[in-house]
C-alpha cells in the first residue's frame, strides 16, 4: 500500500505542438486547479518543436511550478510524452493535450482513484462530447478489437486525459510509440498486463485551433492494435486463425472423399497449415510469458 505523501504527488505532462492559441489557459487553469490542493504538483510543458508561438507563449508564463522542455524538432504526440514521463519526477503521472479539448477540473475527481487504481482514463462519455463524426466509426471498430485483446470492456482506448503510474509506463517504453497511437497502446498494454484501470467519464469539447489526427491514423491504429494483440496475446491471433484453416481443410477434405474417393492436396495443404499456426501460436505465447514485465 502506497502511503498518502505519494497519493498527494502529481507530474502533469502538457505535449505542445502548434498550440499558440490555447497551451496558455489550459496551463494556468491546471496550476489554478492544483493550487487549490493539497498536493505537491509540477507542469512539464514538452514543447514539440513547434513552428508558430507556442514556445514563447509558454516562456510567458511565470509560474513557479512550471518546467518547459523544448524539443528542438517536432517528433512526434508519443516522443513527446514519453520526454516528460522521463523527466517527470512523482510517481503518479498525468497527460493532457494542449488544446482546451479536455475538462481541467476532471483531474481532481480523477485524483480521488489513485492509488487503488493504476491507471484512470478521462473517459470521453460525459455529457458534452464532441467527436468528429468521421471518427466515430473507426473509433468503434478499433476498441472492440482491443476489447478482444484484453478480454475486458475499454471505454476510451485514446483518452488524452489520464492518470498513471510513471513505474509501470517505464516497463513498456520500448513499445510506446512516437505518433498519436501512444495513448492506444499504453491503455492496451497495461489493461493486458493486468493494471488495475478505471475509466472516469468526462466531457470533451471542440478543439481550439485545427486537428493534428488525419484519417489515415485509424489504419495506423488498427495495424497496431493488430500488434499489440501478437505481442500481449498471440494466441488470440493464431488459434482463431489455425481453426479457420483446419475446418476449411476438414471440410473440404469429407467433400472430396464422398465425390472423388480421394483427399485433395489443397485439403491436406490447409489441415497441416493450421498445425503450423497452431504451433507457432504455442511459440509465440510461450515467449510472452517469459518476458520480464510484470502483470
Amino acid at each position: 500500500m502506497e502511503n498518502m505523501q505519494e497519493k498527494k504527488q502529481l507530474s502533469v505532462v502538457i505535449p505542445v505542438f502548434n498550440e499558440q492559441n490555447a497551451v496558455v489557459s489550459v496551463i494556468t487553469e491546471i496550476n489554478s486547479l492544483l493550487s487549490k490542493l493539497s498536493i505537491d504538483y509540477e507542469i512539464i510543458a514538452v514543447n514539440d518543436g513547434s513552428t508558430d508561438k507556442s514556445k514563447q507563449a509558454i516562456e510567458s508564463l511565470n509560474l513557479k511550478k512550471l518546467r518547459i522542455i523544448n524539443h528542438p524538432y517536432n517528433r512526434g504526440y508519443g516522443a513527446a510524452l514519453k520526454t516528460g514521463i522521463k523527466k517527470a519526477i512523482y510517481e503518479y503521472i498525468c497527460i493532457i493535450d494542449a488544446d482546451n479539448t479536455y475538462p481541467v477540473e476532471a483531474i481532481k475527481d480523477m485524483l480521488n482513484s489513485i492509488p487503488e487504481y493504476d491507471m484512470v482514463v478521462g473517459a470521453r462519455i460525459g455529457v458534452n462530447v464532441d467527436i468528429p463524426f468521421t471518427r466515430k466509426f473507426a473509433k468503434i471498430f478499433i476498441t472492440k478489437l482491443a476489447n478482444y485483446l484484453v478480454g475486458i470492456e475499454i471505454v476510451d482506448l485514446n483518452s488524452g486525459l489520464r492518470i498513471f503510474k510513471k513505474s509501470a509506463a517505464l516497463l513498456y517504453l520500448n513499445i510506446l510509440p512516437n505518433g498519436f497511437s501512444f495513448t492506444t497502446t499504453i491503455t492496451c498494454a497495461m489493461m493486458s498486463s493486468e493494471y488495475f484501470v478505471k475509466f472516469h467519464p468526462i466531457d470533451y469539447y471542440k478543439r481550439t485551433g485545427q486537428s493534428k489526427i488525419k484519417p489515415f491514423h485509424a489504419v495506423e491504429f488498427l495495424l497496431l492494435v493488430t500488434r499489440l494483440i501478437i505481442y500481449f496475446k498471440p494466441l488470440k491471433i493464431f488459434i482463431p486463425i489455425s481453426a479457420l484453416f483446419f475446418i476449411v481443410g476438414f471440410i473440404r477434405a469429407i467433400f472430396t472423399v464422398f465425390r472423388d474417393f480421394a483427399i485433395h492436396q489443397l485439403s491436406m495443404i490447409l489441415i497441416i497449415s493450421a498445425l503450423m499456426f497452431f504451433l507457432i501460436g504455442l511459440i509465440a505465447d510461450m515467449l510472452v510469458k517469459t518476458r520480464n514485465i510484470p502483470s
